[in-house]
């Protein structure tokens, strides 16, 4: 039986001002939480991008489960969702009229919406505050009001930009674990992060990043032997190998 594949990317090229991805290639099976490592600028946001439409590649090919995400755009998307570094959320608007709005635009029938909507508020100990504006939310409530949005269609392929960034340990620990159950469920969930120990105890795979190109990949553990000394931890092996970008 082949290997289902979540995101294949190929030769991907994208130039602002200078280049920022240069012939980028990396495959990530289905069911993996892989992390997507590089310093700032190396182009990981840049990828991300590209990878949920929201920018067009100037050369290179990207598939989500097959699917082109240029050609087949809309097929691609309808199995992707996109959690960037910060969500933007409707403030007048309550967890449950956010999330009814957002399964709207997915086309998920009422009564369906209405029971993941419930399951993913309780489960994200949101559901004491479903009738709140999310405009008083901490950041932390709020990440996680856009985290129920990004999964109220039961997306195959979860990509998040920096989502442990400015959450507490408490807040932070939900996230991770609503991660880690996703993928135990069968998704494929994608990450950026500058917390190397994030990294280290969630992703099955990593991959970093430097110069928009793919330097390294592997397993944490696979990571720290082959790029660092014996004792290295990742931190060692990603500095040692973005040295210079």
């Amino acid at each position: 039986m082949s290997e289902v594949i979540a995101l294949k990317i190929s030769n991907l090229n994208k130039s602002f001002d200078k280049p920022v991805l240069q012939g980028l290639s990396l495959t990530i099976p289905a069911g993996q939480l892989y992390a997507f490592l590089g310093p700032n600028g190396a182009g990981k946001t840049t990828t991300l991008r590209i990878v949920v439409g929201l920018l067009r590649a100037d050369g290179g090919q990207v598939t989500v489960y097959g699917h082109d995400v240029e050609s087949d755009a809309a097929a691609a998307k309808s199995v992707t969702a996109w959690l960037p570094d910060d969500p933007m959320l409707y403030d007048k608007l309550t967890p449950v009229e956010y999330l009814a709005f957002v399964s709207g635009l997915w086309q998920v029938p009422a009564e369906e919406a209405a029971q993941e909507a419930e399951k993913l508020l309780r489960w994200l100990e949101l559901w004491d505050v479903r009738d709140t504006r999310c405009e008083g939310f901490s950041r932390g409530m709020k990440q996680k009001v856009a985290l129920a949005g990004a999964l109220i269609h039961k997306p195959k392929l979860l990509i998040l930009d920096e989502p442990l960034t400015g959450l507490d340990a408490t807040m932070a620990r939900t996230v991770k674990d609503a991660l880690k159950a996703q993928v135990d469920a069968g998704a494929t969930v994608i990450i950026t992060t500058h917390i190397l120990e994030v990294a280290e105890r969630l992703a099955d795979r990593i991959g970093i990043i430097a110069g928009g190109k793919l330097l390294a990949e592997g397993t944490p553990d696979e990571l720290q032997h082959l790029h660092g000394a014996a004792d290295a931890t990742l931190e060692d092996a990603f500095i040692r190998l973005t040295a210079g970008h």
